[in-house]
């Protein structure tokens, strides 16, 4: 089974960038979509074999998931539960047979971490959420998650800590997420790989020059760590700030 998530940036803007090109090349079983702006009926958007699942945010042009799928879930929830939470779409929980499937986007903790406080709340919340699933069937989380795990998780690690999406609380969490039963597909596959990035500033050419941080992920159950037949990232693929990220599995 192949799994693409991607931080298109704008769903509607994406789609004037190639994106349904993107979409038909890359072939998903199940492709999820991070902060889509959008409303439900703004934007006319199909494909042939797909049902589409979309969370929007209470406010317009702001946040929002989506899910693409082959497969038909056995059910499909929005957000996780807690108003104060499920107001920005940022939740689609997908059940199928043998997994949950997660598309989540997370919030930024914004310069100043003016939001640091609210995102820990965040992280502590949706862990619990996470580890509900999990006793049920094993979960796979995939989407923006806005942090840097570990300094070979971006370019330039001593410059940026402290900052958003490299502060020790933030990266903490995902530590305290990964031990709580799951692992990052990718660094499990790949823990020393060096250069490898989903999201680049549109400043100072920064993707030119792989300037860049992987805060895009798919984290899955231990249970099915073996499961895991590859992780990719797709930099070649424009029309986002953020890449395409890959998951190949045996299900």
């Amino acid at each position: 089974m192949k799994l693409i998530s991607w931080n298109v940036n704008g769903l509607r803007a994406v789609v004037n960038k190639g994106f349904y090109d993107t979409f038909e090349s890359l072939n998903a079983d199940i492709f999820c979509i991070q902060e889509t702006k959008m409303q439900e009926g703004q934007l006319d958007i199909s494909f042939d074999g797909y049902k589409m699942f979309l969370n929007s945010a209470v406010r317009k042009g702001y946040s929002g998931t989506a899910v693409f799928t082959k497969i038909d879930p056995i059910s499909v929830s929005y957000g996780i539960g807690i108003e104060e939470h499920d107001q920005e779409g940022r939740v689609i929980t997908l059940e199928f047979e043998k997994f949950y499937l997660v598309d989540c986007y997370t919030p930024n903790a914004q310069r100043e971490l003016t939001r640091l406080d609210y995102r820990m709340k965040w992280e502590d919340d949706f862990r619990e959420y996470l580890k509900k699933l999990d006793k049920i069937k094993p979960v796979i989380l995939c989407g923006d998650l806005n942090v840097a795990h570990n300094e070979i998780d971006l370019k330039n690690p001593k410059s940026n800590k402290g900052n958003a999406g490299f502060t020790d609380e933030e990266r903490n969490q995902m530590t305290n997420l990964l031990n709580s039963g799951f692992v990052d597909s990718f660094r499990y596959l790949y823990p020393d790989k060096q250069d490898a990035y989903s999201w680049w500033s549109y400043m100072g050419r920064a993707r030119e020059k792989n300037v860049g941080w992987r805060i895009d992920y798919f984290i899955v159950s231990d249970k099915i760590k073996d499961k895991i037949i590859d992780a990719k990232i797709h930099p070649e693929i424009m029309g986002s700030d953020h890449c395409p990220v890959e998951l190949d599995l045996r299900v």
